[in-house]
C-alpha cells in the first residue's frame, strides 16, 4: 500500500505495458518534491508488484522511465521534505506535459 497514492487512484492507472504502443499516453498522477525541481508523472503502474511505475520524470533531464513507489517514499529533498502528490492535478496527455 502506498502512502503517496490512494488505492482508489492506483486502480485507475493502466497496468505496466498496457499503453506500450501509444504515442501520447495519459499521465494519471503527478508527484513532486516541494523543495527541489523533481517531478514524476505516472503513466502505468504494476498491478502484480504494486510498486513499479512507468512515467515521465522531470529532474536533471526530462525522460520516460521506470521508478518505484518505495523508492519515491524514501526520498527527501534538500530541506528534508518528502515527495507529495499534487492533489489538483488532472490526468493530462504526455505531449501536453512535455510541451510545457
Amino acid at each position: 500500500m502506498s502512502k503517496l497514492i490512494p488505492q482508489t487512484l492506483l486502480s485507475d492507472i493502466p497496468d505496466l505495458y498496457a499503453t506500450e504502443g501509444e504515442t501520447n499516453p495519459l499521465c494519471y498522477v503527478k508527484l513532486f518534491t516541494p523543495d527541489s525541481n523533481w517531478t514524476w508523472y505516472i503513466i502505468e503502474f504494476s498491478k502484480s508488484d504494486r510498486n513499479t511505475c512507468y512515467g515521465y520524470v522531470r529532474g536533471f533531464e526530462d525522460e520516460l522511465g521506470y521508478f518505484t513507489l518505495e523508492e519515491l517514499e524514501s526520498i527527501h529533498g534538500s530541506l528534508g521534505l518528502e515527495i507529495e502528490r499534487d492533489l489538483q492535478f488532472e490526468p493530462t496527455r504526455f505531449a501536453t506535459l512535455k510541451a510545457s
